[in-house]
């Protein structure tokens, strides 16, 4: 059992000089095309060459404000308006200045074992399959999930 077994081959980009809200905009559209919740995309080059991966993770990370955990000991904060602001900045940013650029990738052949421990170790929800260095594919966390328990429980 391999990559290619679980991998899916239809899945969306973004390019590194799209805005955050654009990139936002198309996991919205991704979720409602594939049936199911997009929370992270492939950032590739002119030539879709992967380049870096983006996902809301990198965009909360971005927006949370220092000091958010003593937000509930600030009575007098207006924390809706803070964090509209923050949101309000965020969505010019660019892509690429928010992306992963170190990008964990596995090929076609790749071990379904290998893959499993990479993503627990490393704590991936997504690797993004690379051959001859063209994205071929994307593995999710829940595929391999679902596949590894039909193979060995069902």
């Amino acid at each position: 059992m391999q990559a290619r077994d679980v991998m899916t081959t239809h899945f969306s980009t973004l390019k590194v000089d799209d805005t955050i809200a654009e990139a936002v905009n198309r996991f919205r559209q991704a979720s409602r095309d594939q049936g199911k919740k997009v929370f992270g995309m492939m950032v590739t080059d002119a030539n879709e060459h992967l380049v870096g991966m983006l996902s809301m993770y990198d965009i909360l990370l971005f927006v949370q404000p220092r000091h958010a955990g003593i937000w509930s000991e600030l009575t007098d904060l207006d924390q809706a308006g803070m964090f509209e602001g923050l949101l309000g900045r965020v969505k010019h940013i660019q892509v690429g200045d928010l992306m992963t650029p170190d990008v964990v990738t596995i090929t076609p052949d790749t071990h379904l074992m290998v893959i499993v421990d990479l993503m627990i170790k490393r704590h991936i929800r997504r690797l993004p399959v690379v051959e001859d260095e063209a994205v071929v594919g994307m593995v999710y966390i829940s595929e391999l999930f679902y596949h590894l328990l039909r193979q060995y429980l069902v």
